[in-house]
């Protein structure tokens, strides 16, 4: 009996271990094959963007699609960031790895990444022309990276959100205003028609040059901030076949604009010292103003926020007008999600770092005092910043 009772045994501890081996082998983890893409860069654009040699082929081959995140690695970097469509997709100072046009570009938005991550150094030469240099004994070709798609969808909501889309067609917009995103700023201690904001009265990559010039000339400008070309861009635009904003030419021959050149992020120094350089030309100049880069939204957006901050206007007049550009230029709606979502990651981020506080504070502090201190602290003189209240202060009309 006993006997029979040991073999029944061996029998019943055989079975639970076919059992249990049967179970490992099914219940264990499949392991994802890891999606990477190796890239080297071809080129650093104006703004220290990095134009990655690799395709929309190549993330179409991993099965990459917008609000996938990927973690990017070069040297001793280790960075994560999602694919978009557009620098807008993320909020301001964020990274993104964007799709122009089949073309992959690295970039911060509205910031510069290849100095921010040590790529290479912008030297900007007197002529206002710029150039990239790298570490002795390197160049642009050392520079490789490996594209790693770690996060699949999980910058998918993000990405809806900050989907924006606009044309260049004139007839998709009201007014001639509105298409060339052109208007007053209004409030607080700001005269009647003494400060504009617009997209470009010159350059007409978006189609919006001669709309913006005849504005201007309507509203008897008179002194011209132009944040996004150096000279000798804008006397290439006189040049180009079809050019058609005679008024902005005048003022640039009587020596009315200031060409900056300005890159789009405010934080850096170079930022700052050119923005001293055109509010203080302002404050040597008469008025009716017009601040200007290239759509009227980014570097004019917050060029305005500032002025607007100084002459006293609220932070909800402030937001309400840097949020006008987005309503002109992809029909946002008041009180949707994706407006609050803009406003939050742009004027807010803008309007905090003028003011040293966080986004919810900014309806409770003295924004006026705040941006004097600001251009104080980035090098604008005190007698500069006074003129240029009292010239902004004057009704022109």
């Amino acid at each position: 009996m006993k006997r029979y009772l040991l073999i029944i045994s061996l029998i019943i501890l055989a079975l639970c271990f076919t059992v249990s081996c049967a179970t490992k082998v099914t219940t264990e983890p499949v392991v994802e094959e890891v999606k990477a893409l190796e890239s080297s860069v071809s080129d650093i654009q104006k703004y220290g963007n990095l134009v990655l040699s690799i395709t929309k082929s190549d993330m179409d081959s991993i099965n990459a699609e917008y609000g996938d995140v990927f973690t990017i690695s070069f040297g001793d970097q280790v960075l994560q960031a999602p694919y978009c469509t557009s620098y807008s997709d993320v909020d301001l100072g964020n990274l993104v790895l964007r799709n122009d046009g089949d073309v992959m570009i690295l970039a911060i938005n509205m910031g510069d990444f290849a100095s921010t991550y040590g790529i290479a150094t912008k030297v900007t030469n007197p002529d206002k022309t710029y150039e990239w240099v790298f570490e002795e004994g390197k160049k642009l070709e050392d520079v490789t990276l490996t594209l790693v798609l770690s996060g699949k969808g999980e910058y998918r909501d993000q990405y809806l959100i900050h989907q924006l889309s606009r044309t260049n067609d004139r007839n998709d917009y009201s007014s001639d205003a509105v298409f060339a995103n052109f208007r007053e700023i209004k409030g607080g201690n700001l005269g009647s028609g003494a400060l504009y904001r617009s997209s470009s009265p010159v350059n007409n990559e978006i189609g919006r040059a001669m709309y913006a010039d005849k504005l201007a000339e309507e509203n008897k400008i008179n002194t011209v901030m132009n944040l996004a070309d150096s000279s000798d861009a804008v006397e290439g635009y006189f040049k180009e076949e079809g050019f058609a904003s005679p008024y902005y030419k005048s003022l640039y021959e009587k020596g009315q604009v200031i060409a900056l050149n300005m890159g789009v992020s405010f934080k850096t120094r170079e930022f700052q010292a050119a923005l001293v350089e055109g509010l203080t030309f302002l404050s040597n100049n008469e008025g009716p103003y017009l601040v200007h880069c290239n759509e009227g939204k980014d570097r004019a957006g917050f060029t305005s926020a500032l002025l607007s901050a100084l002459m006293g206007l609220s932070y909800e007049e402030i937001a309400a007008d840097y949020m006008t550009s987005y309503e002109n230029y992809y029909h946002v709606e008041k009180g949707t999600e994706q407006y609050e979502a803009v406003k939050r990651s742009n004027i807010d981020s803008m309007l905090s770092f003028i003011a040293g506080v966080e986004a919810d504070n900014l309806s409770s502090v003295d924004l006026s005092a705040k941006a004097e201190e600001f251009l104080l602290a980035i090098g604008m003189e005190k007698a500069n910043i006074d003129t240029l209240k009292s010239k902004l202060s004057k009704d022109y009309n």
